[in-house]
């Protein structure tokens, strides 16, 4: 198991590659290029000084998250072929650096939603995101980027960057047409233009789930149970068609037994990386991201740790979502002091199954 930490670049994050070194146990990153339109080609000179100033800092970069799937390609537009083509040229480009796996999503219009970006925690004061369906009220899309945009406080947020989102209404337009169904044949389009080249250039594509882990505004979403999955990885079977199993998304519903999947697809070998993190119900369709400690929420840490270890030992993971705790400010779910804790958590997790197994080396 790899220990990473989600990074957004130099100047763009706020916390230091110094200060993530400094975190014990931690390897490298699990870096992101969106800085970028989606469908824009990362040019192998653009990845090549990414990853060397990361590898410059003493940390390594063998996984990419949000190379982005451009909208016109989960609708099935004619301009797909040109965005798959620039996607197949990143890919290789990033081999090239020694990118060994890309996180992506295939969630239409938002990568992820919440109704509240710092709702406080009354336990401790501290503060999460946020999710209550009921508090979408009469609220259209439109209504609630605006909304998300107000609250970042000018941070730009994964997923819901200003330009991706700039024509939402005629997006939304098209979508009234696409179902399920169609989304995913759509989706077998795109893995079908990728997953040679990833093949031929040693990447794993890894999917990660819908967040929250069902429909949203009547939009169509295809990556959030097993079932799911199990179809997403027949859509184009091969190893490099992977997912990124994020326990907090699929954790957004009860009804999805986060270790039971791990083992599923872990003995399958179809986890490419993984987002870590627990989450605390409050009544139907309602959540908060809560301190990655078993007691802090709802799910079972250590049994999802044992179900890494024994099934997917070889995995990227990483803390995800922290609360906002002492008078940190920075990118919401993306401070640094809760991320540090998670992580150091999930170490002294990992060391301990290490030990119960007769395995020690393995916690180094």
């Amino acid at each position: 198991m790899k220990m990473t930490f989600r990074w957004y670049g130099e100047g763009r994050d706020p916390i230091s590659l110094k200060k993530i070194k400094q975190i014990p146990g931690m390897s490298g990153l699990m870096g992101v290029l969106d800085e970028k339109a989606a469908g824009e080609v990362w040019t192998y000179e653009e990845c090549k000084a990414y990853v060397d100033h990361i590898h410059e800092a003493g940390l390594e970069c063998e996984v990419i998250e949000s190379v982005n799937v451009h909208e016109d390609i989960k609708m099935g537009l004619p301009t797909r072929d040109q965005y798959i083509a620039n996607y197949c040229e990143t890919i290789r480009n990033l081999a090239k650096v020694g990118v060994k796996v890309i996180i992506y999503n295939f969630m239409p219009v938002f990568d992820w939603l919440r109704t509240d970006l710092a709702r406080e925690i009354p336990e401790d004061g501290s503060n999460s995101l946020y999710f209550d369906e009921k508090e979408l009220g009469e609220m259209t899309p439109v209504d609630l980027v605006k909304k998300t945009l107000d609250d970042c406080h000018g941070i730009s947020l994964p997923g819901w960057e200003p330009e991706r989102l700039a024509d939402l209404e005629r997006v939304l337009a098209i979508y009234k047409d696409i179902d399920q169904a169609k989304l995913r044949e759509n989706f077998k389009y795109f893995l079908d233009g990728i997953i040679p080249t990833c093949e031929e250039v040693g990447v794993k594509m890894a999917c990660h789930p819908d967040d929250p882990a069902w429909p949203v505004f009547g939009l169509p979403r295809i990556t959030h149970s097993q079932a799911d999955y199990d179809i997403m990885v027949k859509l184009h079977d091969s190893p490099a068609n992977t997912l990124c199993l994020c326990t907090g998304s699929l954790g957004s519903n009860p009804d999805n037994d986060i270790p039971a999947i791990i083992r599923h697809f872990g003995e399958m070998d179809r986890i490419g990386a993984m987002h870590v993190r627990n989450v605390k119900y409050l009544g139907y369709r309602k959540f908060r991201e809560s301190a990655h400690l078993s007691s802090c929420g709802d799910l079972d840490m250590y049994a999802i740790m044992k179900a890494i270890y024994d099934t997917c030992p070889d995995t990227y993971i990483r803390p995800d979502h922290g609360r906002m705790i002492w008078d940190e400010e920075g990118r919401p779910g993306y401070g640094l002091y809760d991320r540090a804790l998670g992580a150091t958590y999930l170490n002294g997790l990992w060391e301990a199954i290490c030990r119960e197994n007769g395995h020690p080396e393995m916690a180094n």
